[in-house]
This record gives C-alpha cells, sequence and structure tokens, in this order.
C-alpha cells in the first residue's frame, strides 16, 4: 500500500513504532472501521522483520493473506497445551528465526489456542524460558465484534480452568505482559451522531434517545434513495440462502453453474467463495476480492449485466454493473492458501502456497450473514435480526458495516436485549488501560499535577476512561482534589469544572488516563 493512502495519526504511528521497533507484545485494537487491517498490511508490507501471519480460521487466514494457527504450529484437532511436543530439528527453524507472530481476528482467538502456540514456541523457538519462546506477539482486532466459538461439550472447559473463552484468559499472561494501543479515528462513518449511537451498542451503554433516533430506521426505503445493490444481513446461513435461492428463481432464464477448481491443503471450512456457484444475468452479487485495478474492494456490491459464453476452453464472460453505472469484466480469481517455510540461505520466512481456489469472485448477495460481512462496508443495508440476535458483538458487527443511517435499514426494532456485550470483555479492556497508566504516572503523581495546577490557575487537559469502556478528551479548570464517597465506595476524586459539559464534575483519578497541565493563555489551542 502507498504511504500517501494512509493517515499516520498518533495512534496509529505508536502502534507502528512498537511493532516496527519494539520487542514487547502488543494488542493493536479499535472499533469498527479505524484501519486495524490497513496497519496490519502496511508493517507487513515494510518491516524488515521475520514475521508471519496468521488467523483463528480459514476464510479469515485467506482474506489477511496468511495461514491458520492450527497449520502453522501444526496443530491437531484436539491438541491441547500439554499434548504439544518439539518438532523435528530440520523442521524447527522458522520457528526458531521467527521474530513476530501476527495473529489477525483476535476476538475469535481462543485462551486455549493461545496456550497452545506458547507451548509451542517454548519447545521449539529460540528460548525456552520466555513466552512464545521469545517471539514477539502482534494481536490485531476488536473484543467487541465476534467472540471465539465454545461447543456445548467445551463449556465445562471456559468455566473451570479458563475463567473465559478469550485470548486474554490464556494462562500465559500471568507470565507475560501485552501492551494495549486502541486505534480511534474512524473512517468508514462521518456522521457523529450514528457513531455515537454505534459506540452506546458496542459498550451496551446506548440510550433510549439512541435507540429511538435508529429505530426511526424500520422500513426505510433504502431501494430507491440511492445507487447501487441494497445487501440484507441476517443472523443465519440458512436465511441467507433461502433469501438468495428464492430471488435467483424468480429471475427468467436459466441458471449458469461455475464449479471452483481446488488444489492442495484446502479445506471446506476455508472455502472463500461457493464451491458451486449459481448465476444469471440480473443477479445482486457481492464482490469477494480486491480488484488489482482497483475497480472494486472486497464486499462492492454489484448486479450481473450478463454472461457471455466463452469460446471453447476458455471460461464464460462475466459483466457486473457496479454502484456507479460501469460495467466491468469479472475474471475467475485465485486464492491462495499460504504455508510459511524458512529459507535457510537467504535467512528469510517465505510464504508458500499450500493450496489454491480458483471461482468467480462473486456471491449470491441478496442475503449476507452478519458473521461473513464482518470486515466488509457497505453503503446501503438492511439489518434484519430475525426473532433476536443471539451473540455478544453480533448487533455491532451488523450496524457498523454500514457507512451512515440514511443508508440502513431495519426489518425490526432494535431491542435492548439484542444488545449484547460480554461484561468480561468490559472489565480486562479498562483495568488494562487502568494498569498501563498507573504504570506510566502513578496516582501520587496524578494528584501532585492537579494540585500544582489549581495552585498555579492551570487547566489540565485529560484523557478520561469510564469503567464502562467509554473514553473522552477534555479540558477541565480543577477545583479540588481528595477523598471523595459513592454510596459506600471512597476514591480519590478530582472536582473541575468541565469546558465540555458546561458544569461542575467529580472524576476519579485513578481513571483519568493521560492528564497534563496546560496554561490558560494556551487553552485556546485545544479542541
Amino acid at each position: 500500500m502507498d504511504q500517501q493512502e494512509i493517515e499516520f495519526n498518533e495512534q496509529f504511528a505508536k502502534a507502528l513504532h512498537l511493532l516496527q521497533h519494539g520487542s514487547r507484545n502488543l494488542f493493536v485494537t479499535g472499533k469498527a472501521g479505524t484501519g486495524k487491517s490497513t496497519l496490519l498490511r502496511y508493517f507487513r508490507a515494510h518491516t524488515s522483520k521475520k514475521i508471519v501471519v496468521l488467523a483463528p480460521t480459514g476464510v479469515a487466514a485467506i482474506n489477511v493473506g496468511g495461514e491458520t494457527i492450527h497449520s502453522f504450529f501444526r496443530f491437531k484437532p484436539g491438541t491441547t497445551p500439554d499434548k504439544v511436543r518439539r518438532v523435528r530439528r530440520k523442521d524447527a527453524d522458522i520457528y526458531r528465526e521467527l521474530e513476530v507472530i501476527v495473529i489477525d481476528e483476535a476476538s475469535m482467538l481462543r485462551a486455549d489456542l493461545l496456550d497452545c502456540v506458547d507451548a509451542f514456541m517454548r519447545a521449539n523457538g529460540r528460548d525456552a524460558g520466555l513466552p512464545f519462546g521469545g517471539a514477539q506477539l502482534a494481536l490485531f482486532g476488536d473484543l467487541y465484534q465476534l467472540p471465539p466459538v465454545v461447543t456445548g461439550a467445551e463449556r465445562e472447559l471456559f468455566s473451570s480452568y479458563y475463567p473465559g473463552p478469550y485470548f486474554f484468559n490464556a494462562k500465559v499472561f500471568s507470565r507475560a505482559g501485552l501492551e494495549y494501543v486502541e486505534l480511534e479515528k474512524i473512517y468508514r462513518q462521518k456522521d457523529q451522531g450514528f457513531i455515537d449511537i454505534l459506540n452506546g451498542i458496542r459498550n451496551n451503554r446506548v440510550t433510549p434517545a439512541q435507540l429511538a433516533a435508529l429505530n426511526k430506521r424500520v422500513g426505510a426505503d433504502v431501494e430507491s434513495e440511492g445507487r447501487g445493490a441494497v445487501v440484507r444481513l441476517l443472523t443465519t446461513n440458512a436465511d441467507a440462502a433461502g433469501i438468495n435461492n428464492e430471488k435467483l428463481r424468480a429471475i427468467d432464464g436459466r441458471s449458469h453453474v461455475y464449479k471452483a477448481e481446488i488444489g492442495g491443503q484446502f479445506s471446506r471450512e476455508s472455502y472463500p467463495a461457493d464451491e458451486e456457484l449459481h448465476l444469471k444475468a440480473g443477479a445482486q452479487v457481492m464482490l469477494l476480492n480486491n480488484d488489482p485495478d482497483g475497480r472494486w474492494v472486497n464486499g462492492t456490491m454489484a448486479v450481473v449485466q450478463d454472461i457471455m459464453k466463452g469460446p471453447p476452453g476458455q471460461d464464460d464472460v462475466v459483466h457486473v454493473r457496479l454502484a456507479d453505472g460501469s460495467v466491468e469484466e469479472v475474471e475467475r480469481h485465485a486464492w491462495e492458501l499460504f504455508h510459511f517455510t524458512y529459507d535457510a540461505e537467504e535467512k528469510k520466512i517465505k510464504a508458500q502456497t499450500a493450496g489454491t481456489f480458483m471461482q468467480y469472485p462473486l456471491k449470491l448477495a441478496w442475503g449476507v450473514t452478519i458473521h461473513k460481512s464482518q470486515g466488509k462496508t457497505f453503503s446501503r443495508a438492511v439489518i434484519d435480526l430475525g426473532r433476536r440476535a443471539f451473540a455478544a458483538g453480533q448487533t455491532y458487527v451488523a450496524l457498523s458495516r454500514c457507512t451512515g443511517l440514511e443508508g440502513l435499514s431495519l426489518a425490526r426494532a432494535v431491542r435492548p436485549s439484542d444488545v449484547m456485550t460480554d461484561w468480561r470483555i468490559v472489565r480486562y479492556v479498562t483495568g488494562h488501560q487502568y494498569g498501563a497508566s498507573e504504570a506510566a504516572m502513578p496516582l501520587d503523581r496524578k494528584i501532585g499535577l492537579i494540585i500544582t495546577a489549581i495552585a498555579d490557575g492551570d487547566l489540565l487537559e485529560m484523557t478520561y476512561l469510564k469503567a464502562t469502556d467509554e473514553r473522552s478528551r477534555r479540558v477541565v479548570k480543577p477545583v479540588s482534589v481528595g477523598d471523595c464517597r459513592f454510596k459506600e465506595h471512597v476514591f480519590k476524586g478530582l472536582v473541575a469544572d468541565c469546558h465540555r459539559r458546561g458544569e461542575r464534575r467529580t472524576f476519579r483519578v485513578d481513571r483519568i488516563l493521560e492528564l497534563k497541565a496546560v496554561p490558560v493563555a494556551e487553552a485556546g489551542i485545544i479542541k
């Protein structure tokens, strides 16, 4: 990716520096549309470190141009940390030379699997005495999106041995640190009102007024309000398949059937497109790859314009009409499943093709599951939560695919019961940030800075994080600092006049992440 296409904001630059020049384990997170994938791609393209890029699932691995965790570490189904063994000496070079283990879609990474990675790298990496064998771990993802899959038979494991299924519940973190960097600037949405609604749903702090504003979009006509196809996001595969099959049958003419050409180590659960694709002229489709010429990206909606039979021995010619009215030819695309190897002569880790999947990069898309929409962006969509949302983060993922309220329609009203957040995530995210802030500026130093600012008549610029993981930046005029009481709880509190709210408020000092004094004369330059 060209550097000019990327905005190197403060958090982006910090994360990139820690990846490029640091050795500490790192979790790069952020709300939907904040550039996590962009950062990962940029780091991968520009780093001189020996890295591998992995993901918990086959589809996620293909999307990021990497390998599954199970494949790279040679884990068989049912592998547990105590079953991990050393590999043969001739196969161990890549693990000894590995400097950074990048794992994308970390929200779906289970604690037990990460402990297996640690055990494997201790057995086969550079240093058996260090977490992950001395390699740096770099996780990318948003914990508020789709969670790890835990079957009924596995629930006992995550109620007894582990406190939860998430990566941060792994035993390795009792011995290993993990730095936390949150990308904050949202690029997918521009409307602050919609962003505030999404943030409220993400944190399960959405207000009745925000739900009312969102639910004004029930039954909104997005079909005729703009150009381009409208996708319906649904909770189950069966619902999506039912709509797509019904719509396709309603189109006159015969269906063209295209079978994928599959080679190498491509398992069925890793298929990036339909093994058997049914198309007709007039079918609504989604493009499933990033076009090298920039005509579309993964997730672009289109309509099949025509299908022309190719010459003998050659593929049919499929044309699609994009939202801007342009008609483009779509050719078969080859997805590659990679396997990382170590080149001892060049002293480099290289990605070799382990499998290929050749198919037209198209998918019937009158209906798409919320799960498969993760990571995609839609300008116009109907959100259909069915009888109920059934997973934490599901409603947030669905709504945050949309670029704005004006292109969003709801099949039914979003109910408070559809908004689900696992409070173990909230406690981890806030606790981790409070701990990092205390290490950087202990409570006594914060109190001292506040006392000095009061004496000097200065303002305070601070970043504040509520226990509900709601972060804000504000400028306040400090009035006093000392013991405060809420119900039966006593805490160190800052009483200050908040310029943002125009009122006097009390802030818990231990929840102030960043703090600095600002002379009144300079306060006008702070937004």
